[in-house]
This record gives structure tokens, sequence and C-alpha cells, in this order.
């Protein structure tokens, strides 16, 4: 497989995302609509699950398309059904477009996800520094040992106190940190710093780091999607929800609880920062959550997300009864199908395995070809029954040149079919 080939393939995975993202972004909406009153572990187990498909389908795709599989209908079945109605771009549209373009939008997105990652990696090794080189307090420690005993944590987990910080942070799996903010050990009633520290250690015994850090991961390769980062948000308060009532019922006061959030608030704000949790969760709404703990009426505000990303994919899905169609073709026109010109690259080369073995067999491929006659995509469609073959033949024939499908006298971009028969004789 050719660097070519590679870029292409990831180009054009990342644009099936958007619409697979988009999917199960609706789908997750509307799951949480019907776990409103569910508890917080339920939401946070169907979100999670979301997220990863976010991920799991597009590298499930990819997998198959580096493996000269099928990767679906037309390419990138509901992104470009929409866009394919579009003149932006003479000759092509916006398909055409940015199948033209996939190299500038693979090298785009690796530079912005290479910038994410370096992000990503220099957090954790600034957590992992202070880790070790801030200094600790010895009566908050042996108070955190005691009480992470009480969790039954079987991990020793340290505690390291921070000028920077604005609120607790824990980090690590096998040997956990609680960084405390400075400020913390000196403004705040030890009653209730302990209260937080207890909500700490529920993320410790959960081992929410681990799931944080994959959320981190997919969020630096599908940056560019707002359903990933909407997801991972609520991924977020859902587990902060689930910390607060695990900390509650170990101090046995819920109230305690609200009252060190409630005073976290007043020194965040006091210091110019947002009150806002390390791990995500709006604080006066785990406050208002804890005080009174009765489920809350569903406005009708939380159908808003749903109904939008649902009229955004009826109106993709609305666009795929014209697949068969030719972008540029208007209904009901006859098109002349694109025709490959056999001189205008070399001949497939046997492979020498497969000659060995003298394989033979006919493979049925097809070609996205583009209004300049150049292959934009291609695929397997049956077997000679030897994948060496089947991927020789596809790659030797993408490189050659087509006369371009032709609808009312015009160029067209459109899918056509090429057998190619093997023969060691």
């Amino acid at each position: 497989m050719t660097g070519a080939d590679l870029i292409h393939h990831v180009g054009a995975t990342l644009l099936d995302s958007v619409w697979q993202a988009a999917l199960i972004g609706l789908e997750a909406s509307v799951a949480l609509i019907g776990l409103r009153k569910a508890r917080p572990e339920t939401r946070y187990m169907a979100l999670c699950l979301a997220l990863l498909l976010c991920l799991l389908w597009p590298l499930a795709e990819l997998t198959t398309r580096l493996h000269g599989g099928a990767s679906g209908a037309s390419g990138t079945p509901v992104l470009a059904q929409v866009l394919a109605g579009s003149d932006g771009v003479a000759g092509g549209g916006w398909r055409g477009f940015l199948h033209a373009h996939l190299a500038w939008l693979v090298a785009g997105w690796a530079a912005c996800a290479g910038a994410l990652g370096l992000r990503l990696a220099l957090g954790l090794v600034w957590v992992q520094r202070s880790a070790r080189t801030k200094r600790t307090d010895a009566h908050w420690n042996a108070r955190l040992a005691s009480m992470a005993a009480g969790f039954g944590i079987t991990r020793a987990v340290r505690l390291r106190v921070v000028d920077s910080l604005a609120s607790p942070v824990t980090a690590g799996w096998w040997r956990p940190v609680v960084l405390v903010p400075a400020s913390l050990l000196s403004g705040m009633p030890p009653q209730l710093l302990e209260a937080l520290l207890a909500h700490e250690l529920a993320h410790v015994r959960r081992c929410d780091y681990l799931v944080n850090l994959a959320q981190r991961l997919i969020e630096t390769i599908l940056f560019y999607h707002p359903v990933v980062w909407w997801l991972s948000h609520r991924i977020r308060v859902e587990r902060e929800q689930i910390a607060d009532d695990i900390a509650a019922r170990q101090l046995g006061e819920p109230r305690r609880l609200a009252l060190a959030l409630s005073e976290l608030e007043r020194l965040q704000f006091s210091t110019h920062h947002l009150a806002q949790a390390a791990n995500g969760g709006d604080l006066m709404s785990r406050i208002k959550r804890l005080v009174r703990p009765e489920t809350q009426a569903t406005s009708w505000k939380a159908a808003v997300p749903s109904l939008a990303i649902a009229v955004a994919c009826i109106a993709g899905c609305a666009q795929t009864s014209i697949a068969g169609q030719a972008p540029g073709a208007s209904a009901g026109a006859p098109v002349k199908q694109a025709l490959l010109d056999f001189n205008s690259c070399p001949k497939p080369h046997y492979p020498a395995e497969a000659l060995a073995r003298k394989a033979a067999g006919t493979v049925d491929l097809a070609f996205l070809v583009g209004t300049d006659g150049k292959v934009h995509d291609s695929k397997v469609r049956s077997s000679s029954g030897d994948a060496s073959l089947d991927e020789t033949a596809r790659v030797a024939l993408t490189k050659c040149t087509f006369s371009p499908a032709m609808a009312n006298g015009k160029a067209i971009e459109n899918w056509t079919s090429v057998k190619y028969v093997w023969d060691p004789s």
C-alpha cells in the first residue's frame, strides 16, 4: 500500500466519522431523555459507551479499508450525499473538492491532533512531577491514608500541596495522588476539607483516572466533532455526581459535602477562579443536588439537542435516496459510464507467491472516477478468491486514467465497475 492510498483511506474515514458521531450523539441524547430519572451510574455507562463507539466505528471502518474491503455504499454515505448537490466547486461539487483535497484534510487533522497530544503529554508530565517534587502535609497525609482504608482502598494514596490549583485533583491509578491547593489547607475548615478529600477518594476507588485519560485520548483524536466534546462533558458531570453520592454515604452527612463545595466556590470566586470542579461538573448544581436529592422535573429544553441532531441526520439520510445518482446528473438523465484506458497505466504485476501457487480468478472492482478521469476511491466488490490478487489489481488500476462518466453532455463523478481476470497460464 502506497502513502497516497493510506492518506486516502484515513481522509475518507475522517469524513465518514462526521455523520457516524452525529448519529451516535442523536441516539445518546434520546437515551438520556429516557434515563433522566435513572441513577447517575446508568447514564454514565450509556455515555461512556456512546463515546467509545465514536472511536471504534471509524477505527473498524479504517481497518476494513486498509485490508481492501468495502467501506460503504459510496465512500461517505451521508455527508457526501448532502454535499453532492452543491456546486461550490466547478465540475465536481463539494464531494469532488473533498476527495481532491484529502491530503490537506489529513495533514490538518494530524497537526491539530499532534498539538493536542503534546498538550496532554505535558499535562501528564506536570502531574507526575508534582507528585514527586511538591510538598506534603504530614497531618493531612496521615488523615487521607486513614480515610482511604475506610473506603476499602488498598493502594497507598499520597497527598501533595500545590499552589497553582483551584480545586483538588486526583491523578494516577496504581500510585494515586491527590493534589490539594495550598489555599484550602489554610482557608477551609478541617471538617469541610475532609469532605472534599472523601470526594477525591471516591474517584480513586472507582479508578476514574483511567476513564478520564481515555476520554482525553478520544478528544485528541476526534477533536473536530462537537458531539465528542458534548458526550465527554456529560460523562464528567455524571462522574462528579457519582463521586458525590459515594462520598456523602461514606461521610453520612450529605450536607457537609454540600457545605464544602459551597466553601470551595467562595474561595474560587474570591481568587477570581471559575466555580468549576477540576474534573467537570458545575459546583452550584452539585450543591443543590446534595441538599435536595429529589428528582427534578425534566425541562423541555433537554430535548433541544436531540431535535437539532435528529433534523441534521434526517436531512442527510433524505439525500441517500439519490445514492445511485451521480452528482451533477439531473433526475432521469441517462449516464454514460466511465471507461478505463488500459494504456494509461502499467499492467498489474502477478504476485510471485500467487503465481507459484497458480492462483487464478476474476476480481470485480469498483472505482469512483472524478470529472478529471482520476480515481478518487476504490473497493473490491467481488473477490477473485485470493486477497493478494484482489489488492494488486485494485492498487494497479487505481493509477489508471478513465474517460469520465457523462450526463447531459457534462463530465460527472460516478462509480464504475471493472473486472480483471488473473490467469497464470
